[in-house]
């Protein structure tokens, strides 16, 4: 989600969408960041995961349980190096939580940078894929619960608060962005609002259809 929101603002500066889309998108980098730091400090214990090894819970290769310290190219190395053998604890827990803020700095620094030498208008193709990329991101934000609710064949622990409130979102969003009058709106929010919505309705259905009985395998589904 801050990668969604800080690509769609510097999509800004090219495609002059409607300003308050622009506010909407500076308040969820605030509240993201926030939410991190929560995360990151309540995450939870390594178990003495590995890359690309499936969990009993399922969570696909596990690789956001990571607590290996070391960056991620580094640890392929030294496990295709050492085989069985993996570094388990190498540095401090202080360098590992950096290893996100500093992603965040790259990447707004790194388009801030190329903003400044591609001078970016509304018909550039950069302009272009960035607003496309950064919608596309939050459209489906919605796709891993969906898959684990269809593996789980369950809505269990999913919160019906959060389906009604992301439906509502949707329904309020659509029609202000079609209601806008034309050209405030650029289509990419248009196409990537209508598959989100999608998706929302999915969530929906998914909950209509499955309920909140017991998860198949007791897969853990609360991603959101």
């Amino acid at each position: 989600m801050l990668t969604a929101s800080i690509l769609k603002i510097f999509y800004w500066p090219g495609a002059r969408y409607d300003f308050s889309l622009l506010i909407q998108a500076f308040l969820m980098v605030g509240v993201q960041m926030t939410l991190l730091k929560v995360a990151l400090d309540n995450r939870p214990a390594w178990r003495g995961e590995r890359p690309f090894v499936e969990t009993e819970e399922g969570r696909p290769l596990d690789f956001w349980r990571w607590k290996a310290q070391r960056p991620y190219v580094y640890q392929l190395a030294l496990l295709y190096a050492e085989g069985p053998r993996y570094p388990q604890a190498s540095l401090t827990d202080r360098y590992m939580l950096h290893r996100y803020w500093e992603y965040l700095l790259f990447l707004t620094f790194g388009l801030l940078i190329l903003h400044t030498l591609l001078q970016p208008d509304g018909s550039s193709l950069y302009t272009k894929f960035i607003g496309y990329l950064g919608l596309t991101i939050e459209a489906a934000l919605a796709l891993p619960q969906l898959q684990a609710n269809y593996r789980a064949r369950s809505c269990k622990g999913f919160r019906v608060s959060v389906l009604a409130n992301w439906l509502f979102g949707d329904m309020m969003k659509m029609g202000y962005f079609f209601a806008s009058e034309p050209g405030r709106v650029p289509w990419a929010f248009k196409i990537c609002g209508m598959f989100q919505a999608c998706c929302d309705a999915g969530l929906g259905l998914q909950y209509w259809m499955y309920g909140e009985g017991e998860a198949l395998g007791d897969l853990d589904i609360r991603l959101s």
